[in-house]
């Protein structure tokens, strides 16, 4: 499968700055993470999400050794997800500084990162008490489902964790496979397989879910499939040698690019799926999505301007067409760590 790059731009290495949990402890306190920031400074009056929350969970259970500040950051990330999920397995996601839930629960995005960092934690977490704890939270959410193929997409991806490590679960097997069906198959225009008209956010998330679901249930096509729409949104998304990301407002063909707002999340999401493509397949050609999506972080982008704060740690928030959101939030911050960490796996694993 080809991948479109400017054949005259240099890769960026592998070797990226190592990730540091400095900005998401300052971001912290005994409830959870925060979501927002002001600079590098929390923003308490903005509360905490599910949405963090979970994707914290995630990053700190893949780290191979976290500090023990960070590991118990990730406790405290479990507690809340635990406290924000409803006996049917749904989740409330935005509870106030004040400790009240603000909504009821539900099943949008914030249910899928729920399960996507419950999955993980489950499979992956080094202590033995959040692999038990994070499996019942997860068992208790899985038979859920949602009408938004994102949400569906992330639940996915913890479901693929946990077959991982448990292959006869059937409920997350259930979960992969309706997954699969809400995301939809490549359509039939080569020049636009993607399954909807429009590209809007969390893009290579639903191509990574395919081919996690493919590997997980043992279906060729499936990986193949996934492997199709990747490849397309990796050429769809390289420009001049970098990454040239889908913005808030969404991409359909025809439309201008550069496009801003860029979120770090996006950058994060093609550096997860490229990682996956390749772990499923052995083809190192897929390691170029994960130095673009580096690169991306460390200037090589549409602004020409690092999205990394190295002083604090943390991630910026938005690409701007004049140059950078400096606010360093939750999400951007954990969209740089997880991206640093593919990176760092991708250049130990004897490559």
């Amino acid at each position: 499968m080809r991948l479109a790059t400017a054949a005259a731009a240099p890769s960026v290495p592998l070797d990226a700055p190592a990730p540091t949990f400095e900005h998401l402890l300052r971001l912290s306190d005994d409830a959870g993470l925060l979501e927002h920031a002001r600079g590098a400074m929390p923003r308490r009056n903005h509360g905490y999400c599910v949405d963090d929350n979970a994707r914290a969970l995630l990053v700190i259970s893949l780290e191979p050794a976290p500090p023990p500040e960070a590991a118990r950051l990730a406790e405290r990330c479990l507690v809340f997800l635990a406290h924000a999920q409803g006996p049917d397995g749904r989740f409330r996601n935005r509870l106030g500084y004040d400790r009240r839930f603000e909504d009821e629960p539900g099943a949008g995005d914030w249910w899928g990162r729920a399960i996507w960092g419950l999955g993980v934690a489950a499979a992956a977490n080094p202590t033995p008490w959040v692999r038990s704890e994070a499996l019942a939270c997860f068992d208790l959410g899985c038979d859920v489902r949602s009408h938004h193929p994102r949400a569906m997409a992330y639940a996915a991806l913890g479901s693929a964790a946990v077959l991982g490590v448990s292959p006869d679960h059937a409920g997350a097997r259930r979960l992969l496979v309706d997954a699969v069906a809400a995301i939809g198959r490549p359509a039939d225009d080569p020049a636009w397989p993607w399954p909807a008209p429009r590209l809007t956010y969390g893009n290579a998330t639903m191509a990574e879910a395919v081919v996690a679901a493919g590997s997980a249930l043992a279906e060729p096509q499936l990986v193949e499939h996934g492997l199709t729409l990747l490849a397309w949104l990796l050429a769809s998304e390289t420009r001049d040698g970098h990454l040239s990301l889908t913005p808030v407002s969404g991409w359909a063909a025809g439309e201008a690019r550069p496009a801003f707002d860029q979120q770090p999340i996006e950058a994060a999401a093609m550096a997860d799926a490229c990682a996956r493509a390749r772990d499923v397949t052995g083809d190192d050609r897929w390691l170029e999505g994960v130095r673009l999506a580096v690169g991306w972080f460390l200037g090589a982008n549409d602004a020409g301007v690092p999205m990394f704060d190295p002083a604090t740690g943390g991630g910026y928030d938005g690409l701007e067409r004049g140059g950078r959101n400096a606010n360093q939030g939750a999400e951007s911050t954990i969209a740089l760590l997880s991206t640093m960490q593919q990176a760092r796996r991708l250049s130990t694993s004897g490559r």
